[in-house]
């Protein structure tokens, strides 16, 4: 899978020996300019969707279970690869100083209906919900938010950057 980018975070050192390497899995889900994003209401964002392989998982059957649980995408077919984004930021559980986030991002088809998702906890407490957004309205909205918020989570540069580079290729 090509390299998209690499960002560290100002606070960390990508070379802390204190750290951990966490796999993930993104989604991209496109109907014309209309992309399936999550939105979340606590840090005024939308990212794609996707989050963690667990050990026993392929990053693709990471990336279809996330689907389905965030979103209730229906009918998943992952039809290629997009790229890898890695990122090394602050981490304050679990005795670890950093995280460094593997980002495998693949295109996917869905049905454009959706079904129920299967949120956890914290993602219903965060406000998250699926919705397909005009893919330069979202991030528009990232960039404003980036700007003028002081509730922006650490993932919107990564999402930001990963949405302005899907935008290139439509």
């Amino acid at each position: 899978m090509r390299h998209l980018k690499t960002y560290v975070h100002p606070s960390v050192t990508p070379t802390n020996p204190n750290q951990f390497t966490r796999l993930t899995s993104r989604a991209i889900a496109l109907k014309g300019d209309n992309i399936l994003l999550m939105y979340t209401a606590r840090y005024q964002d939308y990212s794609l969707p996707g989050g963690g392989v667990d050990e026993d998982e392929s990053i693709e059957q990471g990336l279809i279970r996330e689907l389905q649980e965030e979103s209730g995408a229906q009918n998943i077919k992952v039809t290629g690869e997009f790229g890898l984004y890695e990122e090394y930021r602050p981490w304050y559980k679990d005795n670890f100083a950093v995280i460094h986030i593997k980002s495998y991002c693949y295109f996917c088809d869905i049905d454009e209906q959706l079904g129920q998702a299967q949120l956890e906890h914290y993602e219903q407490q965060n406000g998250m919900q699926a919705k397909w957004v005009n893919i330069h309205e979202a991030i528009a909205h990232n960039e404003r938010t980036m700007a003028n918020s002081d509730k922006q989570g650490l993932s919107i540069v990564r999402e930001t950057y990963l949405l302005k580079e899907i935008a290139k290729q439509l």
